[in-house]
């Protein structure tokens, strides 16, 4: 009943589900028929006449997702999926109707797809169809598949080593992970079968000594090329976890988190003190509200006058953008994306990067970043700035993490030097 009711929020509201606290089963249920909900619809429209009701229809989804995409037994997914039909009160014949769908869909199986590629590999990774075609514009076809495929991989999770408490390999034995992979000395990829729930009970983790973190954010933060001493402003730092990454590698630097967004400033403010990191300043700022004409303490020292004060030697914007790079961490994405919602990040994403820029010191490195590759949001954005601002330069080659690694959440990364 609470994956059905997590579901129905989703395509009502658009409610993040992650953020439904679900138990562990429900949670992979609802994320699951989450990622393959265009999929599952086909395959419903194939079994019935008139399409269902939406409540039907997600009552459907579930058991289908049980049978053919889960190790629950048939008769099990069919006999909760009419169970849930009767205790959600739906309209008289609904728990008939599903009874029905799902035996029907026992005995032919899976659907046949479209031959059409564009149609099909929409419907069989359940990505919106003008996005696939997008893809296959922008890539080619076979790697617009892959990006396709992709999507539906149950991601990795890493834990991210606070290495002023402790070490990846005593980290590792301590929450039991025999034989882990390790990356950059601070990552732990988190195994398969581990309950992230446990993880997140251990004493180990009230303690501060880990948090959760794809690496591609430590290839992010590299491009920052931090030094002992320099003032580094995070500017859309929610939920906070480069801001940590800089203070655990450098405990000399004095960090500004900021966000735009109170909320999540207070969280932003419990994962500072928890992980004991006392060179964060946490603030909640609006850059597009910031008048440049106006200065602000920037650091954490009291009593600086110099010039230097309001400037930033490094700037990080992890901008708000589309999250087509992590629609498999985020399903719930792939279905909230449009052509013109992504016109209008980009335009929002300049406006930041145009914003904080005269925040930047003489000399100074600007990193811009988003969790999506796509052009519009990225490249054009980046050489747009350039063009209006010359004072500007590109510096080095753009990072995408995902190409170097398929663990790697799907990053773009740009460093920009001010002359």
């Amino acid at each position: 009943m609470d994956a059905y009711r997590v579901l129905l929020l989703w395509q009502k509201d658009g409610s993040f589900i992650k953020e439904a606290g679900l138990s562990p089963f429900a949670m992979e249920l609802a994320l699951g028929v989450c990622r393959r909900h265009l999929y599952l619809q086909f395959f419903i429209k194939g079994l019935t006449k008139k399409a269902p009701s939406m409540e039907v229809a997600t009552v459907l989804e579930l058991g289908l997702f049980q049978m053919f995409f889960m190790e629950v037994p048939d008769h099990a997914a069919v006999s909760t999926s009419v169970e849930l039909a009767k205790a959600a009160n739906l309209q008289e014949g609904s728990a008939r109707l599903v009874n029905a769908v799902l035996h029907a869909a026992r005995r032919s199986g899976l659907p046949q797809l479209p031959p059409q590629r564009v149609r099909r590999v929409s419907i069989e990774n359940s990505v919106p169809e003008w996005l696939v075609r997008r893809w296959f514009d922008i890539y080619g076809a076979d790697r617009a598949e892959a990006l396709a495929k992709a999507t539906l991989a149950r991601p990795v999770e890493w834990v991210r080593v606070n290495l002023q408490k402790t070490s990846a390999p005593v980290l590792a034995q301590k929450l039991g992970f025999t034989g882990a992979s390790i990356l950059y000395d601070r990552y732990i990829q988190v195994p398969a079968d581990a309950k992230l729930k446990t993880i997140l009970e251990s004493d180990a983790f009230a303690k501060g000594e880990f948090g959760l973190q794809n690496p591609a954010a430590y290839l992010v933060v590299k491009l920052l090329d931090l030094k002992p001493g320099l003032k580094v402003w995070d500017a859309c730092a929610a939920p906070g976890g480069k801001s940590a990454l800089m203070a655990e590698m450098d405990s000399s630097l004095d960090i500004l988190a900021s966000d735009v967004s109170e909320s999540r400033v207070v969280k932003m403010q419990d994962l500072v003190e928890r992980l004991g990191l006392k060179n964060v300043r946490v603030e909640c700022r609006d850059v597009l509200a910031l008048d440049p004409s106006t200065e602000f303490t920037l650091s954490l020292s009291k009593g600086l006058d110099d010039a230097r004060s309001s400037k930033f030697d490094r700037i990080l914007l992890d901008v708000p953008c589309s999250n087509m790079g992590v629609i498999a961490r985020r399903p719930e994405s792939a279905y909230r994306i449009t052509q013109e919602s992504i016109k209008e990040l980009s335009e929002l994403q300049f406006k930041i990067l145009k914003s904080a820029s005269a925040r930047l010191a003489p000399d100074g490195i600007l990193v811009y970043a988003t969790c999506s590759p796509d052009p519009e949001e990225t490249t054009k954005v980046i050489n747009r700035f350039v063009k209006e601002n010359p004072e500007f330069a590109v510096c080095g080659n753009a990072v995408y993490p995902a190409n170097e690694d398929s663990r790697f959440d799907g990053f773009f990364a740009q460093a920009l030097r001010k002359k």
